[in-house]
């Protein structure tokens, strides 16, 4: 089959699956199974070959993420449900002081979005930033903005949050190298787009609590004893922390102890993802479930429930790992990787530009990750990319599939609601912020590989 036929049925594929999501609205995991089936029977697959390759690509996939998805989903529900978000934003805010409180928020976002999905963290979390804009008057930008980025940063760039974990799954990039690579890339990207950036805009647009909000918080006020019933911040940033330390463990082990050692066998056994946050899952549901009163069968209702969005996740990159296994059976890989050489373009200059391009066309920034991360699979494997690098990948597919959050982005109408803003300020300040985001974690991905 032709060059030009193939780059012509990636560029249709591609095309169709935009329009699968965004103008029929078909569920991303079905929109993604149906341009693999497609996608295939125009690359001249036999019916029987495609369905192997999504048994293949499926299975794989899954394989490697449905533990660590379901598990940490269970993890981070029980810390939400115990007000463990709340103490730790309340804890730092004190020790930072009323000067520095904005640094407290991004740090804050930064740390409590590891375990807990970046909405609903804000949601637990806007309250506080509604009575800081209330007692000092200035705007609410000032607070919810830092905290905003500390939230997407760790969100798109630390796992074991679902999309870099889905990415790193479908690109077998070590786990431990895409958290180190995630704080190294995510440091910069928090403070340059929270406290820098929301002093600025701050400055330019004062947004004062919503007036709806305002009686939501006298009610809500009237239930909450923050410091007789909420967690000590010392167990909740151990619970928090745990899980990365040891998959971290992990790597270093791995890197720097002899094979037959052990010390290696032991922290690589316990510093499996799935393993830490197994460990870190049964020390959660007892510190903070059992131990404060919670009965099993409440800690069992709230795993169960903070399983369906998880289930979501791990169906839809385990249908990316089918279309990346189509790409590479078709050939189309192949073609792709020659296409980039011949324009001598950086794969991690591409891998960012694919990820950027799908995000803003359809607003889904787990869409944009996956589908990236599959047309990457098979460049990876012609130019035989490996070890840190793919890890190095992860990040650059994160921030591009960061980038510009608009009208078409959950996300954006969320802020857009809870701070009562015009779509305009909205653009002004959350799109750029996440922009922000997205260029500092590139920039920090381009300057990493060229040492590597």
């Amino acid at each position: 089959m032709s060059t030009t036929w193939l780059i012509l049925i990636a560029v249709f594929g591609i095309a169709l699956l935009l329009f699968l999501v965004m103008r029929t609205k078909l569920q991303a995991f079905l929109a993604l199974l149906v341009v693999s089936y497609i996608v295939g029977l125009l690359a001249g697959m036999s019916p029987s070959k495609i369905l192997q390759a999504v048994s293949d690509g499926m299975g794989g996939t899954v394989a490697e993420i449905a533990v660590i998805i379901g598990v940490g989903a269970m993890f981070g529900e029980i810390l939400k449900a115990s007000g463990g978000a709340e103490r730790l934003a309340l804890t730092l805010m004190n020790k930072f002081g009323e000067k520095r409180v904005n640094w407290a928020l991004v740090l804050t976002g930064f740390i409590i979005s590891i375990p807990v999905f970046l909405d609903v963290a804000f949601v637990i979390l806007v309250p506080i930033l509604y009575s800081l804009a209330q007692r000092t008057k200035k705007s609410l930008l000032f607070y919810g903005i830092p905290l905003l980025a500390g939230l997407a940063v760790t969100h798109s760039f630390v796992p074991p949050t679902p999309g870099p974990i889905a990415v790193a799954s479908l690109l077998g990039a070590n786990i431990g190298w895409v958290i180190l690579f995630g704080f190294i890339a995510g440091v910069p990207a928090a403070i340059l787009a929270g406290p820098v950036f929301g002093t600025y805009i701050s400055k330019k647009i004062h947004v004062e609590v919503p007036s709806v909000m305002l009686q939501n918080m006298a009610d809500e006020a009237k239930d909450k004893k923050y410091d007789k019933d909420l967690p000590s911040f010392g167990m909740v940033a151990v619970l928090i922390l745990l899980p990365l330390i040891l998959i971290l463990l992990n790597t270093f082990a791995g890197a720097t102890l002899a094979e037959e050692s052990t010390a290696r066998s032991i922290l690589q056994f316990i510093g499996n993802p799935g393993v830490a946050l197994t460990i870190t899952a049964l020390l959660t549901f007892y510190l903070l479930g059992t131990r404060r009163g919670y009965s099993k069968d409440e800690i069992q209702e709230l795993a169960t429930k903070s399983l369906e969005p998880a289930g979501i996740i791990i169906l839809i990159t385990g249908a990316g790992g089918v279309f990346g296994q189509i790409l590479v059976e078709t050939g189309i890989g192949d073609v792709l990787a020659d296409t980039m050489s011949n324009l001598n373009m950086p794969i991690i200059v591409f891998a960012f530009l694919v990820a950027a391009a799908i995000r803003i066309a359809q607003g889904s920034a787990t869409v944009a990750m996956i589908t990236a991360a599959s047309l990457i699979i098979p460049i990876m494997d012609t130019l035989g990319i490996e070890g840190p690098m793919t890890a190095l990948l992860v990040i650059t597919i994160a921030s591009g599939a960061t980038i510009a959050s608009h009208v078409n982005d959950s996300g954006f109408w969320m802020v857009n609601r809870f701070f009562g803003m015009s779509e305009k300020d909205t653009l002004k300040s959350w799109t750029v912020m996440e922009t922000i985001i997205a260029l500092v974690g590139f920039v920090v991905t381009l300057i990493i590989s060229a040492f590597l």
